[in-house]
């Protein structure tokens, strides 16, 4: 099981072990796979220092979306049968949530996939829908 926060736990180390906590024994080669499906490859490649870059405290030298991307990273590594997603795009830009989205529609193909969310273009994929209003 995996889990991808709104505010995602990031560690205080580089890029490329925060990734590499979900799975490890991860090669390089399976890292640099779940960055480039979690769209995040592009903006890391560009750091000063790639993927040795450092978070900082939970992640501070990071953006929003860039974190949520490095979180997502660590979950497809993780390979996980059951996916949950808590409220993973509300703290975004239009930008930063279109790439997010697009990662964690690539992150829950084929698994089973509970998505907390107050934006209907999070859930518009999904195949069954509960509404919870004035607690029902």
């Amino acid at each position: 099981m995996s889990l991808v926060q709104q505010e995602p736990a990031l560690f205080s180390t580089s890029i490329y072990e925060n990734i590499k906590y979900g799975k490890e024994d991860a090669s390089e080669i399976e890292i640099l796979k779940a960055s480039r499906a979690a769209n995040a490859h592009r903006f890391i490649s560009r750091m000063p220092d790639g993927y040795q870059t450092n978070v900082g405290d939970r992640g501070v030298q990071l953006s929003g979306g860039q974190k949520q991307r490095v979180a997502i990273a660590r979950a497809i590594l993780k390979n996980p049968s059951i996916l949950l997603l808590d409220e993973a795009t509300s703290a975004l830009d239009t930008e930063s949530e279109k790439l997010v989205q697009e990662a964690l529609d690539n992150l829950m193909e084929g698994r089973t996939t509970v998505i907390v969310a107050h934006r209907l273009s999070t859930i518009r994929n999904s195949d069954s829908i509960a509404v919870l209003e004035q607690g029902r």
